[in-house]
């Protein structure tokens, strides 16, 4: 387990990552009132929460961001899982320091996350939400950047206001669903089998039968709680994917291709231009320039 720690406008980021094919356990605390936030960019972690002699369990995956309000009667364990690298961001932001903010940053505190401002408890969960394309891009970014000094410290503070500035823009706009607990339950096992086998996925009748949902329920529910379809979704996860291929390993760009499902480089390259806004081959030229 590696963890990165900096400071952005007094408050406390984490930066962490794990890959072991053992189950890793990690013990830690918060030191006074503070709201928190987490990005999971990869990897699953089961959350243990013990205060009051009560026990809360939350289980986090990949492309969740959850808030939380804590203090220093609450101890957290996470345990995470083996074989899943994990990659994750952690912010925290301690309820005296929220007082010193501009009165404009304040107020979208107050105004969003009432229940962690002002806390009720000694823990308090906020909202989970699954991260919008661009949240998970900004966290992929942190993990990828070759940029090292003062100059990676600029841009990973950049890196974590853009993604507090996500959050709350898509807490603002979050629409309610109908979903059942188990429906929803459905849906995040549907997400992680695509995640896991998006170089050759399985069509929507067949994730339809390994989930127990029927594929008009399974189409329009993964887009009303994910914000995306399917296919899009894969997509979306090849092409982040094959960023981190060509940026920590030795793959060429048609290997990278290759990889990540693409038989047309040239269909790869366009895609992976429309998103990233740079060609795959200028990519991984610009990699191995700043690693020399």
């Amino acid at each position: 387990m590696t963890t990165d720690i900096i400071e952005v406008n007094n408050f406390i980021v984490l930066i962490e990552q794990s890959n072991s094919d053992k189950e890793f356990v990690q013990q830690c605390e918060i030191d006074g009132d503070a709201v928190g936030f987490a990005f999971y960019g990869s990897g699953n972690v089961e959350l243990e929460i013990k205060h009051n002699d009560q026990t809360k369990y939350l289980t986090n995956t990949t492309g969740l961001a959850i808030s939380f309000f804590g203090n220093q009667k609450v101890s957290f364990s996470h345990k995470i899982a083996p074989e899943k690298p994990l990659q994750s961001i952690s912010i925290f932001a301690k309820l005296k320091t929220l007082q010193t903010l501009p009165k404009e940053e304040r107020e979208i505190f107050e105004k969003q996350l009432p229940e962690l401002v002002n806390p009720s408890a000694n823990f308090v969960k906020g909202p989970t939400l699954f991260m919008t394309l661009e949240m998970q891009l900004a966290v992929q970014k942190i993990f990828n950047t070759t940029y090292s000094g003062n100059t990676r410290l600029l841009f990973l503070k950049s890196q974590v206001n853009e993604l507090l500035a996500h959050y709350f823009a898509l807490l603002s706009t979050e629409k309610k669903t109908d979903l059942t607990e188990k429906d929803k339950e459905k849906l995040f096992q549907a997400k992680d089998i695509v995640s896991t086998n998006y170089s050759k996925p399985p069509t929507i009748t067949e994730l339809s039968k390994l989930i127990g949902l029927n594929s008009s329920k399974l189409k329009k529910n993964f887009k009303e709680l994910f914000g995306i379809p399917v296919y899009k979704y894969i997509h979306e996860e090849r092409l982040n994917k094959a960023y981190e291929l060509l940026c920590n390993s030795e793959k060429t760009v048609q290997e990278t291709a290759w990889e990540v499902g693409y038989e047309s480089l040239s269909s790869f390259s366009n895609a992976f231009q429309k998103k990233f806004g740079s060609r795959p081959n200028e990519v991984k030229k610009q990699f191995f320039s700043n690693k020399s």
